[in-house]
């Protein structure tokens, strides 16, 4: 056995028996960027509803709800969020529904949306989305009782 091989297989060892011990956080329940605490990319969730299209928020209208930043494209939009949040805010906190329907969690495309019975529903990318679309009404109960355990 080379040296470096010898070598990779002791330090993986030891990283393996030193992290072995941790225990993982629970994670956050509105999914964000891995560098930043803004919601759905900072696109504009009330305008999912209002304009049935993804439009990116404003830095400009801003608020923190669920110690997550969102932002709105217009003034009036903040307004809108700010009375009824959990009205315009993503299911599943805005991680993947097909993901979460498959008791896990994955970050999602903002772009890839659908509203059911006034829920907005995001997906990872186009072909998970229309996995979902597919069997959606099955993925929504299952991903209905995998919320909110999958954060554990």
């Amino acid at each position: 056995m080379s040296r470096f091989i010898r070598v990779f297989v002791v330090l993986t060892t030891l990283l393996g028996a030193s992290f072995s011990g941790l225990t993982y956080a629970a994670k956050d329940p509105i999914y964000t960027g891995l560098f930043n605490s803004v919601a759905v990319s900072g696109y504009d969730t009330v305008a999912y509803f209002d304009e049935g299209t993804p439009v990116e928020g404003s830095k400009k209208f801003e608020y923190e709800w669920m110690d997550a930043t969102w932002r709105f494209h217009t003034a009036a939009n903040l307004e809108l969020f700010k009375k009824e949040p959990e009205k315009y805010a993503p299911q599943y906190g805005g991680y993947c529904a097909y993901a979460v329907s498959q008791n896990t969690t994955a970050s999602t495309d903002p772009t890839k949306f659908h509203i059911k019975d006034g829920k907005l529903y995001l997906n990872y990318n186009g072909k998970v989305q229309k996995k979902w679309l597919a069997e959606r009404d099955m993925f929504i109960v299952d991903a209905d009782k995998n919320w909110p355990n999958v954060l554990n």
